[in-house]
């Protein structure tokens, strides 16, 4: 029986194209991010798969966001797939070595999933396990280099697999990061290694965003702006204090500030919808990624007052 029979006889039929079909047909690419648990109780996650699925392409799982321990990443994929969604797995290189990666890359190729975002993962320290030992075997190059180097059917031990995988391989860039040359040229790094689209750390000033496309557009990637969800003027001072490569410009924090009481999320509605509808209005990017963290519920709002429907892209 061949690898491909396998395969399909394994995997959860598909309700959604790929993110890679979607992007090479010239759509507009909208995905969602889930953020899987603190525990084994997962119907909050059913709940946002049901009501994310059928409103955006795709949907990012974190793999242990900010060093905090979760439920699986790879677990939650498989989640989306069985409700008729389309995951994109993010991979860390932090908690697993090169054969536990392999493994994961293998397993997730078998059921079905068929975009990986790979990432280098924050350090330990800033999350909730402080004595948990780091792994960093690969950082986010290398473990592009590991998915491409399976692709041809061996592994990173110089062994021959009994067949190849296949996977659309993602990568992240931080385009507000100051100075921005060293991003840049981990950029390129990641294209060299095989990076074939891009989903961007948190945007908020999108003259520079539109400046660092200028960069971006010389190479062969399809690019998602990446747009974080303000809830008040408080979290945008606290990003620009603690979260490095993200700004939020003094103009937005002055919106948010003049916000009614209890108002302010919907401010930053209409802020990442207007930011949407100037992405794709000017071409800025091909698609975006919108976090809305620990409030996931309003995304449908989001994309409503943004005027975007997957449907009728």
């Amino acid at each position: 029986m061949s690898v491909e029979t396998v395969w399909k006889e394994l995997c959860v039929e598909h309700a959604k194209p790929s993110i890679q079909e979607v992007l090479e047909s010239g759509k507009f690419l909208v995905s969602g991010e889930i953020g899987p648990p603190k525990g084994p109780d997962i119907e909050e996650v059913i709940h946002h798969v049901d009501l994310l699925k059928d409103r955006v392409h795709a949907m990012n799982i974190t793999d242990n966001q900010s060093s905090v321990m979760r439920y699986p990443s790879l677990a939650t994929a498989l989640i989306i797939l069985e409700r008729g969604g389309e995951p994109n797995l993010q991979m860390t290189c932090r908690d697993r070595n090169r054969m536990a990666l392999e493994n994961e890359a293998l397993f997730a190729y078998t059921r079905g999933v068929r975009s990986v975002l790979c990432l280098t993962g924050d350090s330990v320290p800033v999350g909730d396990h402080k004595d948990a030992k780091s792994v960093f075997d690969l950082e986010s190059v290398q473990l592009l280099k590991m998915l491409k180097t399976m692709e041809e059917g061996m592994d990173l031990g110089g062994n021959e697999m009994n067949a190849p995988v296949k996977f659309y391989k993602g990568a992240i860039v931080t385009p507000e990061a100051d100075p921005i040359e060293p991003q840049l040229i981990k950029f390129e790094k990641k294209v060299e290694a095989g990076a074939e689209w891009f989903q961007t750390q948190a945007i908020y000033d999108m003259d520079n965003f539109a400046k660092f496309m200028k960069t971006a557009r010389q190479y062969p990637i399809k690019l998602q702006a990446g747009l974080v969800l303000l809830t008040g003027a408080g979290m945008a001072k606290y990003m620009n204090k603690n979260v490095p490569g993200v700004f939020v410009p003094d103009d937005l924090i002055e919106e948010l500030s003049a916000a009614e009481k209890g108002k302010a999320i919907d401010v930053g509605i209409k802020i990442m919808a207007r930011h949407i509808k100037r992405i794709r209005e000017e071409n800025l990017a091909d698609g975006v990624h919108i976090m809305a963290i620990g409030k996931e519920d309003v995304v449908p709002r989001i994309l409503e007052e943004a005027e975007l429907d997957i449907n009728a892209l």
